[in-house]
């Protein structure tokens, strides 16, 4: 099975505006809400391919209901720990240019974070626990690191989908991918990238420093796979861009869903590259069609 974690999910708003006056009145031209969150993305991107999981993190309220609801409503399974404050609302204001307004996030106590502990403690050992996304300002430093233990502890595999020291702490721990983007993996080492040549080393080190694979999303430039038998690039598939939200979580979701069935990291690499160019050509995420049509234009190739 696998398992995906989020730790502060939200409901996404999404509000179209034309000619955005600040200060004054502005009417809609079209609104609509989804369900958001790293985790979440990624277990509807799975129910897509065909893959189960089961969805686990935070909600609460009636922010948090209309998540377990829409999720129940497409049939992925769910074990949400609920917590006494609501979840929170991110609004994401489309006009001449994209502007985000994300919430804080409920405030989590000690025996809500216990809670989520114990529902993790079922997992056996042929299982994969997807971590993604930030967390509340609420959560005590390193709760990631707790997580990770408890998967550890049980002999089952783990990626983590978030930035920053919470991504360099778990390297030591071996997870089964990292997926940060070529902007996320320059500020972890403090670098700066002209070139696709000039990434190599820094995926390669991520390796190093314990990943079992690495993928390192480029937007226009494609995609890099890392693993211990060679370093493989995607080609660029070509559609009109419509969403930036989600596609990294859509290519975790390709990669998991394909690599629980047959453990090949260039195939899923493969999976991964569609499920995300998908969302990135989606109003929302990716279709089981357009990801089905995609697939067959993905082209792997290895450049060492």
């Amino acid at each position: 099975m696998i398992y995906t974690v989020t730790l502060n999910p939200s409901i996404d708003y999404i509000v179209h505006v034309d000619g955005l006056k600040l200060g004054d009145l502005n009417r809609m031209t079209n609104d609509f809400k989804l369900p958001g969150g790293k985790g979440i993305n990624v277990s509807r991107i799975l129910k897509r391919i065909h893959a189960d999981s089961t969805a686990l993190g935070f909600v609460g309220g009636f922010t948090g209901k209309f998540i377990s609801d829409w999720l129940t409503n497409e049939a992925i399974q769910t074990k949400f720990t609920e917590v006494q404050e609501d979840t929170r609302i991110n609004i994401k204001l489309k006009s001449e240019t994209e502007t985000e307004i994300n919430g804080l996030g409920p405030v989590i106590s000690d025996a809500e974070m216990q809670e989520l502990k114990q529902l993790l403690e079922s997992i056996q050992a042929d299982d994969i626990v997807v971590l993604s996304g930030s967390t509340p300002a609420s959560l005590r430093k390193g709760f990631y690191e707790e997580l990770i233990q408890i998967v550890k502890s049980k002999g089952a595999d783990f990626i983590i989908d978030t930035t920053g020291s919470d991504l360099l702490n778990a390297l030591p721990q071996n997870p089964l991918l990292v997926k940060p983007n070529n902007h996320e993996l320059a500020e972890l080492f403090d670098v700066k990238f002209q070139t696709i040549e000039d990434i190599l080393p820094f995926g390669e080190r991520l390796l190093k420093d314990g990943a079992k694979h690495a993928i390192i999303s480029m937007a226009g430039d494609g995609a890099l796979l890392f693993t211990n038998d060679g370093i493989y690039q995607s080609n660029v598939l070509k559609r009109p861009l419509k969403n930036s939200v989600g596609a990294g979580d859509s290519m975790i979701a390709g990669f998991v869903g394909s690599f629980a069935k047959d453990n090949d990291p260039v195939i899923a690499f493969k999976w991964g590259v569609a499920c995300g160019s998908a969302t990135a050509f989606s109003d929302d995420l990716a279709t089981a069609d357009l990801i089905d049509e995609l697939l067959s234009e993905v082209v792997i190739e290895q450049i060492r």
